[in-house]
């Protein structure tokens, strides 16, 4: 591809043909603001944040659709750059809540860092008019915040453009456009997947995971990546946590597999971590703790089993008498006892040497699983060739 000579503030910058001068500023390593623009997203050009003053033009033009010609002399920090840049933001905020104290999105809000930055502390247009719309969508995900949406359209392009499923739109014209889910409806009542796309790229607290709200402010939060559990195609998500427990899930920009989206599962899924039905700790029956043989018979039933008996079934095994009624029968040698990583590992590796011993390798056989990575996966067919024994293994995603 030909490249072009263009200066950005007095920076000589070779940028690609074909670029726009948004994407030629930042790989010379030049910050311009942006609110509509998202990476992943073709350009819209509609916040009017991202205007800059380019040699020869007639009027300001937006950084994210522009692109770059040989010679273009572009600057993004003049006088009046910053004037209209500050009026688009006076503009944006007149018609916002300014309930910063209280919101979710607070320092994790690019509108708010950029009403920062160009000093705009309060509604300069447009007061007594400010929209008050409730925030009433029932689906079990995201709340829906309209007064807080700023127009942007990010929400509407991931829809279309990642996910695929046009399930957003912009209802209205003028001052009463807002955001519609379907036929101007709800969440639920639309072709919406959940995915959290739009979740994932809203500049402001407009669109916000419900499982997140009251669990913390972003500078309280401790970020690690991770991969997803819920299938093979491995996403990696940054997992927000606070108190060793996660509070929000977001996709992981550089992941080769998902590019920083995700589904459903993988967004709002994460409850089981903390959930206190989830065992932590490994559970063995007591009779394989004791060496002792599997109960049998009658008496070796395990809590919540029945043990009917009449005249012509005797009780086969004297050591659990069992009462000639039908109830459920305790047998303590079979109830669960919950021991440390290094006791159970050490009876399963026991156990598996004794069946080795006695059986042959083709005893065992290993079924893989398509939620585990590709590494955990050539792991356990390793274990099972060259320490079992056997190439009895297969994988449920091949069925």
């Amino acid at each position: 591809m030909s490249t072009v000579n263009i200066t950005i503030d007095g920076k000589l910058i070779q940028a690609q043909a074909g670029q726009t001068v948004l994407q030629a500023a930042e790989a010379g390593g030049i910050h311009i603001p942006v609110l509509c623009h998202h990476p992943a997203l073709p350009p819209e050009g509609a916040c009017r944040v991202c205007l800059v003053e380019i040699a020869r033009q007639r009027n300001l033009q937006t950084a994210c659709t522009f692109p770059v010609a040989e010679g273009m002399v572009i600057s993004t920090h003049s006088s009046k750059v910053v004037t209209e840049r500050k009026f688009s933001l006076e503009l944006l905020v007149s018609d916002h809540p300014l309930d910063c104290m209280t919101c979710e999105a607070t320092g994790n809000c690019e509108l708010q860092d950029l009403a920062y930055e160009y000093g705009v502390t309060g509604r300069r247009y447009m007061e007594g008019t400010h929209r008050e719309l409730p925030v009433d969508d029932p689906n079990p995900f995201i709340q829906v915040d309209r007064n807080k949406c700023i127009l942007c359209g990010r929400c509407v392009r991931a829809c279309t453009y990642i996910n695929g499923v046009e399930a957003i739109h912009v209802v209205g014209r003028g001052f009463d456009a807002r955001i519609g889910f379907g036929m101007d409806s709800t969440m639920e009542d639309s072709p919406c997947e959940f995915c959290g796309s739009c979740v994932e790229v809203c500049p402001t607290g407009a669109l916000w995971p419900k499982m997140s709200i009251g669990k913390g402010r972003p500078w309280q939060e401790k970020q690690i990546q991770t991969t997803c559990s819920y299938c093979g195609v491995g996403c990696q998500l940054i997992l927000h946590v606070r108190g060793n427990e996660i509070v929000r899930v977001s996709g992981a920009p550089e992941g080769p597999g998902n590019h920083g989206f995700t589904c459903v599962k993988g967004r709002f899924g994460y409850d089981f971590v903390n959930h206190p039905d989830r065992l932590t700790r490994p559970l063995v029956r007591r009779y394989l703790l004791e060496g002792k043989p599997k109960p049998g018979g009658y008496g070796g039933l395990d809590i919540g089993e029945s043990a009917t008996l009449d005249a012509q079934h005797p009780v086969p095994n004297t050591q659990y008498p069992v009462p000639n009624t039908q109830y459920p029968v305790p047998n303590t040698q079979s109830e669960f006892v919950e021991v440390s990583w290094d006791q159970a590992i050490e009876l399963v590796a026991r156990k598996w040497a004794d069946i080795k011993a006695h059986y042959g390798g083709d005893a065992f056989a290993a079924f893989a699983s398509a939620k585990c990575t590709n590494e955990e996966n050539y792991l356990m067919q390793k274990l099972t060739r060259q320490v079992m024994g056997t190439h009895n293994v297969d994988h449920c995603a091949r069925l």
